[in-house]
């Protein structure tokens, strides 16, 4: 079996450290999905590379490290923000127990990062707080513009199930929903039904 990591946007091949979408080709690699030559054309390029839609990077002693999804991929003013950066920064600071970030739409920016976070019990930390502890750590395009404060971790799990859902009617929304207004509404929807459905949970 042969793996490779690579840029997602040009098909550059990246050296170990580097993250990128991991492409496998071999042996053990489906030939394609069965009778839909669009979906097996998409996935799997003309040199038989296996596009798997992972984020991942290899490190230095050759062990593969997988910590996103392509698809969960915010798009904001052009960049490109993997969630799981996000989430590794959020989870370091001290009052935070978990977090979860996906994106929300905006007319200006395309999408933005919207996170969701579990406060240790007694904490005082405020949303404007917890978005100014991840803008001096990351790119100024990067950081978190919206928080949802959660009080369990049960209910952010609840919210991490959500957004996998909703990911997928997200995509829904831009193929047959054109007008820009009724797709942020309707973005705005799904997050604030995930923030209803947390505190729906004791």
């Amino acid at each position: 079996m042969q793996a490779k990591v690579v840029d997602w946007i040009c098909g550059s091949f990246l050296p170990p450290g580097c993250s990128g979408e991991l492409w496998l080709r071999g042996p053990a690699v489906m030939k394609g999905y069965l009778n839909n030559m669009e979906a097996t054309t998409i996935t799997i390029d003309r040199d038989g590379w296996l596009h798997t839609g992972d984020i991942v990077y290899f490190d230095e002693d050759g062990y593969l490290h997988i910590y996103d999804r392509l698809k969960e991929i915010i798009k904001y003013k052009g960049f490109q923000i993997a969630p799981a950066d996000l989430e590794a920064v959020l989870i370091s600071h001290p009052d935070i127990l978990d977090a979860a970030v996906t994106a929300a739409m905006d007319e200006e920016a395309g999408e933005i990062p919207v996170a969701f976070v579990v406060k240790r019990q007694g904490s005082v930390l405020s949303q404007a707080a917890v978005v100014d502890f991840v803008a001096k750590q990351v790119a100024p395009y990067k950081k978190v513009r919206k928080v949802a404060e959660f009080y369990s971790s049960t209910q952010l799990q609840i919210s991490k199930a959500f957004k996998e859902k909703s990911i997928a009617f997200i995509h829904i929304i831009g193929n047959y929903v054109k007008d820009v207004q009724a797709q942020i509404y309707y973005r705005d929807v799904l997050v604030s039904s995930s923030q209803l459905l947390s505190r729906m949970i004791p």
